[in-house]
């Protein structure tokens, strides 16, 4: 019998909740640790109190642990390097090294790595001045803000609060090149709007260094699809595509979140679709890194719009998505441990990861204020009066001095169901939604439901 392996995830929360809960589930692992982890993840995995970015103790607290496994979940982490520093040290890990990463830390990079590969992808332009902003600006909405503008932007199909552009002048999406919490993308719809975002990104204000360049990009139209893969840095093994649910309120109104809910699989994106996402997207993505010498081995993450001229890929995430994660993984029937050991070691020759045929969905339950100023230390109620079946992940929570369960983050709580389609997996997670209770809770009603 083979040793079992001892396995540290980095990051703390409803992802990594959903990744340790599905590690727990291996007959291969020994030890499980969670560094910095949450309250429940503490339920299923030992967590230190090691913050995500703090490079030198995520590799310190591997060594102290003896991981031979360490699964690297967050962004900024890798893109500081800590796969590098874990290699360098010999442990293994299931993520991409910082330059591989820059397919995320740096949407300027990607960019010019699609244009590279032949990727479908918007139109773009860079700035690194406002002066180069504006020009591109200017074409696109008019010196006077009435132009008709030749395109430069991305996805989405409306503005904060659901303010449309004027039907003959299409939004303008800016972007921050680095990496900003998932904020960094503003939908412009006037000239007025966008040299003002423009202004405010590259002076620092906005984002910090994170904006200080900037993509410009065509406004793209059609259903958002997300496609995660596990790479060994040559090949690919895909996931069930999975779509999540961006703005804050029902109907896809409000400003842009890290995600308040998900679904698989996706009735816009079938298989055939799917495999011309794996053919024209993902795989070119993969051999351009490996020809440039940085090889990419983990999770790729492209997130899509299916526009009516095919699909067109928004951005890749060098990791496992939120909250995508948490519905693909309550499908998937293999053996976790198997393949992110294949993915840190470069072979995923022999990998066949089984995936069940039932429908997931995923609802956030997120902390008053979110995604502005939030609340927390508000006490959770209700989660020992869950249905069998349904599975809630901890994205934001933590013990008070009296042991209570409390909100300690935006995104409080993932409740995810599974059932024999989306309707009846929606059914569940919402039955489940409504026997949870915390001050200011809210969430969207609306997901899992055909979009218009």
């Amino acid at each position: 019998m083979s040793r079992k392996k001892t396995v540290l995830v980095v990051g703390g929360g409803g992802r990594e909740h959903a990744i340790v809960w599905k590690l727990a589930q291996s007959d291969g692992v020994g030890a499980l640790y969670a560094a910095p982890g949450n309250a429940g993840i503490e339920e299923v995995a030992r967590c230190l109190p090691v913050a995500a970015t703090d490079v030198d103790g995520q590799v310190a607290a591997a060594r102290e642990v003896g991981a031979d496994l360490v699964v690297v979940c967050p962004e900024n982490p890798l893109a500081l390097g800590l796969v590098d520093r874990l290699n360098a040290e010999g442990i293994a890990a299931a993520g991409p090294t910082a330059a591989a990463a820059r397919i995320e830390s740096s949407k300027s990079f990607a960019k010019e790595l699609m244009s590279r590969a032949g990727i479908p992808t918007a139109r773009y332009h860079v700035a690194t001045t406002l002066d180069e902003a504006m020009r591109v600006i200017d074409e696109h909405f008019g010196a006077g803000g009435t132009g008709a503008g030749t395109g430069a932007g991305t996805g989405g199909s409306a503005g904060p609060g659901g303010q449309r552009a004027a039907d003959d002048v299409p939004p303008l999406v800016l972007k921050a090149d680095g990496l900003a919490g998932g904020k960094g993308v503003v939908i412009c719809h006037s000239r007025e709007e966008a040299a003002g975002v423009a202004a405010a990104m590259l002076s620092g204000e906005a984002f910090g260094g994170a904006g200080r360049k900037l993509v410009l990009e065509e406004f793209l139209t059609g259903p958002e699809v997300s496609v995660m893969v596990f790479s060994d840095g040559r090949r690919i093994v895909p996931m069930p595509p999975a779509q999540d649910y961006k703005r804050v309120f029902t109907g896809d109104q409000g400003p842009n979140t890290g995600g308040m809910g998900s679904i698989t699989p996706v009735p816009q994106c079938p298989p055939d679709v799917h495999e011309e996402i794996l053919r024209t997207c993902v795989q070119p993505a993969i051999d351009a890194l490996a020809e440039a010498g940085t090889p990419f081995r983990g999770v790729l993450f492209a997130g899509l719009m299916l526009t009516p001229q095919g699909p067109k890929v928004l951005e890749f995430n060098a990791r496992f998505g939120d909250p995508e994660t948490q519905s693909v993984m309550r499908r998937f029937d293999g053996d976790l441990l198997e393949i992110l050991t294949a993915v840190a070691a470069g072979d995923l020759s022999g990998v066949r990861p089984a995936w069940s045929v039932d429908a997931a969905c995923c609802v956030v339950m997120a902390a008053e204020g979110y995604p502005g100023d939030f609340a927390t230390g508000r006490p959770i109620r209700g989660l020992d009066d869950v249905p069998d079946g349904v599975v809630v992940f901890h994205g934001g929570t933590a013990r008070d001095e009296a042991g209570r369960l409390v909100t300690a983050a935006g995104r409080a709580l993932s409740v995810t169901a599974t059932g024999p389609d989306l309707e009846a997996a929606r059914a569940a997670a919402y039955a489940a939604v409504e026997r949870i209770h915390f001050e200011g809770c809210h969430y969207r009603t609306d997901i899992g439901r055909p979009r218009r």
